[in-house]
């Protein structure tokens, strides 16, 4: 390629899995001019990342892909039977009920959101993001490499390398966003500062196919704990074997000592490990792939540097538990992409693009940490059953057994253990880090009252609210007869602005202000006789506003403002905090 030919774009995206992909998504449902470089042949190849959590698919619903995300996913239902044992076909120690399945937890999932949690691997989720972009405009080149940049005021100059020829060529973005994983070429180029460490422990991943519906039909479960002590890993010897597609493709993830040499993990090492914590060797398996990765505890405190911004694991970088990782990555996109679309429309001024940073660095700072401490959690269950403090595996066999006896000891032993399953909520159950991020930012207005109370576990519960910064809570409303989310009223990248009968006023006065400042801003009143009806009276409660107030909501469906009641001018009134939220 010679140097004219070279390539210009609004928006350059550098990676193309759940980050990149969704802001690819994103960017094209928008109307966003953008390219999508990633340095491998096609999309994700092994099926790493797989809980997709309710905001995710809020997202999805959005976009418009969750109908084809929910014809591939494993439903909510066969996700729950998280189970603790020896082997697949040996002793069970406990089981969790998980992601919101336990029929106490059922409910607060189901009143959360329009839409249910699932389990699809990357391999088939990647496919239909990326897909649905390229159908919608974006220009999405494989093979080829990110090689270094160059900003300036106006924008940045890309030079990557087609893996193909060879040869290399620049890219010209007035924006790039780095989505480049978490070895991350673009985050370490533009200096983003980080806190942590990488490589605390060492993983490895396998995975096969073999039916293992005789062991797990009878109690489903994307999750099956195994512990081990005395096998190949040494130690405790704890491994997981994972449901890919049920019930016969798997992936075990396995613990190796990152001090040593890597393993090297062939066909026969992978037979005898599934064998070992399947507990059958005559189970017939084929290994399809092996692969070796580190445990990460860290975060960027800043996400943006000039015209460059990085997301996903670029900048959150940590081990699987709680099932965060794409999802952060997912939402970091969503966040980022509506303020690109209107600051490179001339609706916004360049300083909302500072809110990203502002909103999605202390959620990627609380994931890593959660998902960090979720592995130490394991602590009081190896404690339970007696597996510490000792190198011995026929001693820790012996306590594993001991908590069948008919001993004060033993009965400690299952209090304890049954305590030690119930702090694994924390990682399987934790909704309130899954959906309760409240935004505090330049793109956020306060109404000038505190922050409510968490009455719950703010991890473990989720707690509704319209407090400007919050997500917009979900209710369902009533139109022609059918059911509609408040979630499907807001979205589409525009404003919504939700109010009651009395609040006519505010409803006439965003038809004038949308005119005014060149936006969408799509108003409902909500309200007998309208478009729009409360159907169970959820929105009267949920408001937390007048009937004659006001919710405004951002196209990202967190809260804008509120206004509690009428006012004497709604029109400059609401002037006023777009124009602030737009950083005009």
């Amino acid at each position: 390629m010679t140097e004219n030919e070279n390539l210009e774009t609004d928006v350059l995206i550098i990676g193309s899995g759940p980050a990149g992909g969704g802001a690819a998504l994103a960017l094209a449902t928008y109307g966003v001019d953008h390219m999508v470089i990633t340095k491998y042949r096609w999309t994700a190849n092994t099926p790493r990342a797989h809980i997709t959590n309710q905001r995710t698919m809020e997202v999805f619903r959005d976009l418009g892909i969750e109908p084809d995300v929910w014809a591939q996913a494993v439903p909510h239902e066969l996700m729950g039977e998280t189970v603790f044992c020896t082997s697949l076909a040996g002793d069970e120690i406990g089981r969790v009920r998980t992601w919101g399945t336990h029929p106490a937890r059922e409910a607060d999932y189901t009143l959360a959101s329009p839409s249910q949690n699932c389990d699809i691997p990357q391999t088939l989720l990647e496919p239909i993001v990326v897909g649905h972009a390229a159908s919608r405009g974006s220009r999405i080149r494989f093979d080829t490499e990110y090689v270094s940049l160059v900003q300036d005021d106006d924008g940045a100059t890309v030079t990557v390398r087609d893996r193909v020829t060879g040869q290399t060529y620049d890219i010209r973005a007035k924006y790039v966003i780095g989505a480049d994983g978490g070895r991350s070429r673009v985050a370490e180029d533009v200096g983003l500062p980080f806190e942590g460490q990488m490589d605390l422990a060492g993983s490895m991943n396998i995975v096969f196919h073999a039916d293992l519906s005789h062991l797990v039909e009878h109690r489903p479960s994307v999750l099956y704990w195994v512990l081990q002590p005395g096998s190949d890993v040494g130690g405790i010897g704890l491994g997981l074997v994972r449901m890919v597609r049920p019930w016969n493709e798997w992936l075990i993830v396995w613990g190796y000592d990152i001090g040593q040499p890597p393993p090297d993990v062939d066909d026969e090492m992978a037979t005898r490990i599934v064998h070992e914590l399947v507990g059958d060797d005559t189970v017939a398996v084929t290994i399809r792939s092996t692969s070796l990765w580190g445990n990460n505890k860290m975060y960027a405190t800043r996400y943006r540097t000039g015209r460059v911004f990085c997301m996903g694991d670029a900048v959150h970088r940590h081990p699987p538990s709680n099932g965060l990782g794409s999802n952060t990555s997912i939402q970091d996109a969503y966040n980022l992409a509506w303020k690109l679309a209107y600051v490179l429309r001339g609706t916004a001024g360049e300083a909302l693009l500072d809110s990203y940073d502002a909103e999605r660095t202390p959620v990627g700072r609380q994931i890593v940490l959660r998902a960090n401490k979720s592995i130490e959690e394991f602590g009081p269950i190896f404690s339970a059953l007696g597996v510490l403090g000792t190198d011995d595996p026929d001693v820790m066999r012996a306590h594993i057994e001991s908590r069948r006896d008919n001993t004060p000891e033993a009965a400690r032993q299952r209090a304890e253990l049954r305590k030690a399953l119930e702090l694994k909520d924390y990682e399987f159950n934790a909704h309130g880090v899954e959906l309760g991020q409240r935004y505090a930012s330049g793109a956020v207005v306060p109404d000038g009252t505190p922050e409510p109370a968490y009455d719950r576990d703010p991890e473990l519960h989720y707690h509704p609210t319209t407090w400007p910064g919050a997500r917009l809570p979900h209710v369902w409303l009533g139109r022609a007869g059918r059911r509609v989310s408040t979630h499907d009223l807001a979205g589409k990248g525009r404003f919504c602005l939700l109010t009651g009968i009395a609040g006519q006023a505010w409803a006439d006065a965003a038809e004038k202000v949308a005119t005014d400042l060149g936006i969408e801003l799509a108003a409902h009143v909500i309200g007998p006789g309208r478009e729009h009806i409360d159907l169970y009276e959820d929105w009267a409660r949920a408001r937390e506003v007048g009937e004659d107030g006001c919710v405004l909501v951002r196209p990202d469906m967190h809260v804008a403002w509120r206004a509690a009641g009428a006012v004497d001018d709604p029109a400059a009134e609401l002037s006023q905090v777009l124009t602030a939220v737009l950083a005009r």
